[in-house]
């Protein structure tokens, strides 16, 4: 007979919850049925030491804390910047505290990397104070980029890459996922669109893309912005934060990729608004999300005709995501997620010897078998 795990059946309703997953998910993702979950949790039937692995596996929690007395309290590693007024933010979900613990291992073994190699401190943090008028840090930012006010020619997908290079040259690290490492474990735009860490020798960007494509943009400059400000944080990019480095973030962003006094003259007063987006897209190579969001900030549009059009570009996203079209391949995929900076650290201390192929697959998320492939697309 096999021997039951002596464990606390409230952490099995707090992992669950802390998983973000209902009881007919969770049950379906351990096998078993709704009903015996609910005796699980209620402490009306033992679970065997296989179960309650599989159970700690499945809700992304240590297999230790199904033996707490009491649930421990998560505590997020960088300040949260997601708090309107003086409302605190849901508790954060077991994807976002794991992302910010493998982004901050990344980043810290990149500073030590750097450290090793007599790098100095990176140019672009703390450049300016989080007093400073948003021209002034827009007019830096795109000096220190070697940027125009607006790209002349492409897409508003050819300029985001464009300044992901530009903003790894200034030596910023830039992360993008869309999950933490499978699509069963995504990570919530309604939770967050991204973080900063502004270390003094390791910056870091972190861009949620489960977002759509079009949002992007404005969330890399706001976090970018973080970054010149040297303030670390996770930000949401509401329109509607009171934050005061949050504002900040959003007025810059927002000014860097669509000037006020080129954008103003070309606004028309037109029956149905949106049809201004179309040839704005084209002047200044930028999303129409982020044109909506700068029409909002001018008080050209109010925040219902706003949250109505972000409304209607999610659902065509969505569609659009769930049709798929095939897509890159893995090891190119991967390469556009993580930042090529830190890829080529990591790939070229492996492939000297420096480190065990072993840790350049965990800090990539790579089988080190597949390292040699995923150099050649990084073209170390």
């Amino acid at each position: 007979m096999a021997t039951t795990a002596q464990i606390n059946n409230r952490m099995l309703t707090w992992s669950r919850e802390r998983s973000g997953t209902s009881v007919a998910e969770f049950a379906a993702k351990c096998g078993i049925s709704a009903e015996r979950l609910y005796l699980w949790e209620a402490g009306k039937q033992a679970l065997t030491f296989n179960q309650a692995q599989k159970f700690a596996d499945k809700a992304h929690v240590p297999f230790g804390y199904l033996f707490l007395s009491q649930p421990p309290i998560d505590v997020l590693p960088i300040p949260d910047l997601r708090t309107v007024g003086n409302r605190g933010v849901n508790r954060p979900s077991a994807e976002l505290l794991d992302l910010l613990k493998l982004t901050l291992q990344r980043q810290q073994w990149y500073r030590e990397y750097l450290t090793n190699e007599l790098a100095g401190p990176c140019v672009a943090v703390g450049r300016v104070r989080p007093q400073a008028a948003v021209q002034d840090i827009v007019i830096d930012m795109r000096q220190l980029l070697d940027v125009p006010a607006h790209p002349e020619r492409g897409t508003w997908d050819d300029y985001y890459r464009d300044l992901v290079v530009r903003i790894e040259a200034v030596g910023v690290l830039v992360m993008r996922e869309s999950s933490l490492g499978h699509p069963t474990r995504p990570l919530l735009v309604e939770e967050f669109r991204g973080f900063a860490i502004a270390d003094e020798f390791a910056p870091t960007i972190f861009v949620n893309h489960a977002d759509s494509p079009g949002a992007r943009l404005f969330t890399l400059i706001h976090e970018l912005c973080h970054i010149w400000m040297g303030i670390s944080g996770i930000s949401d990019g509401s329109e509607s934060s009171d934050h005061e480095s949050e504002v900040k973030c959003n007025a810059v962003a927002a000014e860097f990729l669509v000037p006020e006094a080129e954008f103003q003259p070309l606004w028309n007063d037109l029956d149905d608004w949106r049809d201004n987006l179309a040839p704005l897209e084209t002047h200044f190579h930028v999303s129409q999300w982020v044109l909506a969001r700068r029409a909002l900030t001018l008080g050209l549009i109010d925040i219902d005709q706003y949250r109505q059009f972000i409304s209607e570009q999610k659902t065509l996203w969505d569609a659009r995501e769930k049709k798929g079209n095939g897509g890159p391949n893995y090891h190119r995929t991967k390469n556009a997620q993580i930042s090529k900076r830190f890829s080529k650290a990591v790939l070229s201390q492996a492939f000297n010897g420096q480190i065990l192929l072993r840790e350049a697959g965990q800090l990539l998320g790579i089988n080190p078998a597949k390292l040699k492939k995923f150099a050649d697309e990084v073209r170390l």
